[in-house]
């Protein structure tokens, strides 16, 4: 039986309406009108984790407290989840993650806890506070109700278009491209589903030439968003099965994507949720039939995005 069904999203889409954005679905026509984007930057907490960590807080007993490691996205959506349902978030955060990140996780009201990501492991230094201080350790990707959570956005994309060609999404654990792959491959079976990636983080690329999870480097790139350096346990149980290919991107080219956005679109994505758009533009997904590419947020500072654009 697989690790989550259409049904699993649809129950979770049950969980989060009211709560939840319905994000828009955007088009620009400088990339055509067979291309659509998805645009989670207008998402609660600014990015598609929100879908994801409010509908495992709520499968959860009530008033249990939590705790998550992330380096920002999930970081802010299981904090604010958490003040929504009126529970406690500790959360495990890097030294270096972006300030805009850290200050908004404890704008929601999260304990945060700092840690060296070079030298130190995420994993163990949350799993030992789980347990022991009592908390349920909600995990960023490796989860099924996370995986159900995040595939809600692709039911709302299909709720208003359908027949889609190719769907596009940025890649980090796999959590979201396995609950959107699980929603494309039931409702539009023809469709390729296919992951973008850093450069300096391929690992799900890598995975699939090896036929089995392989372990990089942890990613030195902009894409702060994009930093598992594997892919997840039983995300890649699903993403290996249902998703066609994946592409990876530069961070020059993730840079350029961004300004594309912001020039054409008037909208602000962060690296991360920029890479979809900037596998398109460099044509590592070809412009063919009807394109559907995942902004998966905007949660990036000031100053930090006009730094990054205003750099040739």
């Amino acid at each position: 039986m697989p690790l989550i069904e259409l049904a699993d999203v649809e129950e979770a889409a049950e969980r989060i309406a009211g709560v939840a954005h319905t994000t828009p679905l955007l088009q620009s026509r400088t990339l055509g009108e067979n291309v659509f984007l998805k645009a989670e930057c207008f998402q609660r907490a600014g990015a598609f984790k929100f879908r994801g960590a409010y509908n495992k807080l709520a499968t959860l007993p009530e008033g249990q407290d939590v705790i998550a490691f992330s380096s920002g996205n999930h970081a802010q959506a299981v904090a604010l989840a958490a003040r929504l349902r009126g529970v406690r978030a500790t959360i495990v955060m890097p030294e270096d993650a972006p300030r805009a990140k850290l200050e908004a996780t404890r704008g929601y009201g999260a304990e945060v806890i700092t840690y060296d990501r070079w030298t130190e492991n995420r994993e163990e230094i949350g799993a030992r506070l789980a347990d022991e201080r009592g908390l349920a350790l909600v995990r960023p990707y490796d989860d099924p109700a996370i995986m159900a959570g995040q595939g809600t956005l692709m039911l709302e994309v299909l709720a208003v278009e359908h027949g889609f060609d190719a769907v596009v999404a940025p890649v980090s654990g796999g959590g979201l491209i396995a609950g959107c792959a699980t929603v494309v491959k039931s409702l539009e079976p023809r469709a390729r589903v296919i992951g973008v990636e850093p450069a300096a983080g391929d690992d799900h690329r890598r995975s699939r030439a090896a036929g089995e999870r392989v372990r990089v480097d942890v990613p030195r790139t902009i894409a702060d968003g994009l930093g598992a350096p594997e892919p997840g346990e039983l995300t890649w149980e699903v993403n290996s099965e249902l998703v066609d290919e994946f592409v990876s991107v530069e961070d020059a080219e993730i840079v350029d994507a961004m300004r594309f956005l912001f020039d054409r679109m008037k909208i602000v994505v962060e690296p991360s949720g920029a890479v979809g758009a900037a596998a398109l533009l460099q044509g590592r997904i070809p412009r063919e039939g009807k394109i559907l590419i995942v902004i998966s947020g905007g949660n990036v500072g000031a100053d930090r995005f006009a730094e990054l654009i205003r750099e040739p």
